[in-house]
């Protein structure tokens, strides 16, 4: 009875502990972990996934006990690898969603806001924009199924187990903050130049004509101009995309510690 017993428990966590780590990622994926999908639809992801993924995966040690201390911390520790595998995929919408909240205070659409089903807050109608178009385009790409496949190799290089995140992990997620930022800058600089630049006529307007009432006139025409800026930089949001997935499914291997110049 008692190696029966061990057969249930090891086959029990062959298919619990991949569960866990894999609802942990999906349950903080970009759309996927948003409230745009219910919880009933992304618990039967979640365990089909899973059910999939186990078979291919490497066979944990059959002495570890699911009901132990060691068993509660490798729980933990499936949680923790899923958040950051999820956590990563969000650094690509949210670049665009600073991106479209700089855009939109420059150019006067800042006043148009609505609640962010992905984030769950108020954002600029440009970041809202920019979030579903990131939505669109990463289910086009397949980039969903790139981040399983992520997650399935990531049993290879961290098994199943009490090996925990290390330090260098740490510093590229929150080091990667920085280049977030510079890939948010960098597409929407061409909006912040145009701005000032029309910024600065108007105040030259308003020394050469100061009856000319310029707060009636300016915003209309800083609204106007905005909208049409937006539709010429749209067309570079494919190149700012791919390079911002690039750096993200790097930062993903870099954290899994898989080799990822070879392809997939």
């Amino acid at each position: 009875m008692e190696g029966l017993e061990y057969s249930i428990m090891g086959y029990v966590a062959s298919y619990l502990w991949p569960f866990v780590r894999t609802a942990a990622m999906l349950g903080t994926m970009f759309i996927l972990g948003s409230s745009l999908l219910s919880a009933r639809i992304r618990l039967i992801l979640c365990i089909s996934v899973a059910w999939c993924l186990s078979p291919l995966l490497p066979a944990s040690d059959p002495h570890l006990d699911l009901f132990s201390i060691s068993g509660i911390l490798i729980t933990i520790n499936q949680i923790i690898i899923g958040i950051i595998i999820g956590y990563c995929t969000e650094l690509i919408s949210q670049c665009f969603v600073m991106a479209g909240q700089v855009i939109a205070m420059q150019t006067g659409l800042g006043f148009a806001s609505v609640v962010d089903p992905v984030n769950g807050a108020q954002t600029p109608v440009v970041g809202q924009f920019f979030t579903m178009l990131c939505g669109l385009v990463l289910f086009g790409i397949d980039g969903h199924l790139v981040f399983i496949d992520l997650l399935r190799k990531s049993f290879f290089t961290v098994p199943v187990g009490l090996e925990f995140v290390t330090q260098d992990t740490w510093r590229n997620l929150f080091s990667f903050l920085g280049v977030m930022f510079q890939t948010a800058v960098n597409f929407s600089i061409a909006s912040i130049c145009t701005m000032l630049v029309i910024n600065f006529t108007f105040g030259v307007m308003t020394r050469a004509a100061p009856q000319l009432n310029i707060f009636s006139m300016g915003f209309a025409v800083s609204l106007i101009l905005g909208i049409f800026v937006l539709w010429v930089t749209v067309g570079n949001f494919m190149s700012f995309f791919h390079y911002q997935f690039d750096r993200t499914v790097d930062l993903i291997c870099s954290a899994v510690g898989y080799d990822c110049r070879g392809g997939f």
